[in-house]
């Protein structure tokens, strides 16, 4: 993994740094983890909380969106913040924040206010990965910044992968309060080995000034963006309400990027996308994120409602994925130090198509090796690839803009996420609605009429079949089968789709140029 500086030349170190690069590596790791676990370890509460606070499932899946709407809004911006006053700064703001917000939700009374605290939670989520990034990028030379974002990657993966199984272990134990109560001891540790290990607050920007229009422009329309691929699948992709904002968010993003242009001090250079590795990086990391975030979605539908496994069983089950991804994120980091980022995250891709591959080919009856043969296969393509583009785009990026890249990289990552969900699933729903009626007719079942399809296919699309009341034993498994066929035909399209996917962003990857290699640190904070 290499880095470029086309700012200004590579500057030395000053006299005091804190913890090292390593120490830095430390202090960072809790508040990383406290936000990537938060992403996942609510899923297990939300029975709990429905039932405490008297939710509708709608209200319920806004704990989870509003969360997610926090990250993607203010990711790029609080990258600027961190450029423009610290990183160290930046970082301390956002876990404090981030454990107040915590407290708040645990303490909440009703469903109204927890999501007005989780979306000022996923707001001090976005302000501490981008600093954290920019914190690595401080104090690791260039030479070692892929094993730096490969550990990075590892952080997250294994958090990500601890949360539902933690949060089932805390929500049966402790009650629902207690996801959100954890936070606490990590955030407390978070700020002590922040203060004691990362080195003196710097400003890598610190003459620009605030563009205030950009944040309007560029927070509504990622905002439109995000809303509408959430709520498209709910209420349908040709719905007013999902016209009407997706155009909210081409208008408003349109307007972003000619504002961009003319301002002194654009809250995005687009100058940085002239980089080709940060280009492609971007658009490797939206890729990477359609493909692990849709897989996972769907899966976890396939292995709970056509499977019949447990949230825990699942978990375990997931675990050659998100355990293969933990450990191969730091090998890939070492790997691409050694000889670049452009192979290493080609073959990834190339990796993860495979496992997509594999995983199109399941059945209601497939066992659990080759199940984790597909996982294993995907999650080592997509570690590779995550740190590969992460390692394009920050490690490419001019030195003073490290903390606006690491946004990018971060919403990059969440909406390729939101994408994956909101696109495959549509795919999904469009195969269960014209197959359903033909495994029905060759179940010996009476075909649904369009009412009834329409009631089918939600609860189809995730995993389940709608017996009808008082049927016969027979009746209900012939049911369930003709369900679950139809099921796996939408999941196998989706699978497809993102493995093809895959395969193209292969070719895509193969363009990223390798910069030169410097033994000096590429900048400071």
């Amino acid at each position: 993994m290499t880095a470029t500086d086309t700012a200004a030349p590579p500057e030395k170190r000053p006299a005091r740094q804190g913890g090292g690069p390593w120490g830095t590596l430390v202090a960072i790791a809790f508040g990383v983890m406290m936000v990537a676990l938060d992403g996942t370890i609510v899923a297990v509460a939300n029975p709990a909380i429905g039932a405490d606070l008297n939710a509708t499932l709608a209200e319920l899946q806004w704990v989870t969106h509003g969360y997610l709407l926090g990250l993607a809004v203010f990711l790029i911006t609080a990258g600027k913040l961190g450029d423009r006053y610290g990183h160290r700064k930046m970082y301390m703001i956002g876990v404090v924040g981030f454990v107040a917000a915590s407290v708040a939700i645990a303490l909440s009374s009703g469903i109204v206010f927890l999501v007005a605290f989780r979306i000022l939670q996923g707001l001090s989520g976005a302000v501490i990965t981008p600093a954290a990034m920019g914190l690595l990028r401080a104090s690791f030379p260039a030479h070692k910044l892929g094993r730096a974002f490969g550990v990075f990657g590892s952080l997250i993966g294994g958090a990500t992968a601890a949360g539902p199984i933690a949060g089932g272990i805390l929500v049966s134990t402790f009650g629902w309060q207690s996801v959100f109560y954890i936070n606490v001891p990590v955030g407390l540790a978070a700020i002590v080995l922040g203060l004691w290990l990362l080195a003196p607050n710097r400003a890598t920007d610190a003459a620009s000034r605030f563009d205030l229009p950009g944040v309007i422009l560029l927070s509504v329309a990622m905002f439109a963006l995000v809303w509408a691929l959430v709520e498209a699948p709910v209420v349908g992709w040709t719905h007013p309400e999902t016209l009407v904002v997706l155009a909210v968010a081409a208008v408003f993003g349109v307007a972003f990027l000619l504002v961009e242009q003319r301002v002194a001090d654009p809250l995005l250079p687009l100058g940085i996308f002239r980089s080709m590795s940060v280009s492609i990086g971007t658009v490797l990391m939206i890729l990477m994120a359609l493909g692990l975030m849709g897989s996972l979605f769907f899966v976890t539908f396939y292995l709970q409602g056509v499977h019949g496994l447990s949230p825990l069983q699942t978990g375990l089950q997931l675990l050659p994925l998100t355990a293969t991804m933990a450990v191969c994120s730091t090998l890939a980091g070492r790997l691409m130090d050694a000889v670049g980022t452009r192979i290493p995250t080609a073959v990834g891709l190339v990796s993860a198509a495979a496992g997509l591959l594999l995983l199109s080919q399941l059945s209601p009856d497939t066992g659990t090796v080759f199940i984790s043969a597909g996982f294993v296969l995907l999650g080592a393509g997509l570690s590779v690839v995550m740190t590969g583009a992460t390692a394009a785009i920050i490690g490419n990026a001019p030195v003073a803009y490290v903390g606006v890249a690491a946004g990018v990289q971060q919403a990059a990552m969440q909406l390729g996420g939101s994408l994956g969900t909101a696109v495959l699933g549509a795919m999904m729903s469009v195969t269960i609605a014209t197959t359903l009626p033909g495994h029905y007719t060759d179940a010996g079942l009476r075909a649904p009429s369009g009412e009834e399809l329409t009631a089918m296919q939600s609860i189809v699309t995730q995993g389940g079949a709608l017996i009808p009341d008082g049927a016969s034993a027979a009746v209900a498994a012939a049911t369930t089968r003709a369900s679950n066929l139809a099921f796996m035909d939408g999941m196998h399209l989706a699978f497809l789709t993102a493995a093809a996917v895959m395969a193209l962003a292969a070719g895509l990857s193969l363009l990223m140029k390798p910069a030169p290699r410097t033994e000096e640190p590429v900048m400071h904070i």
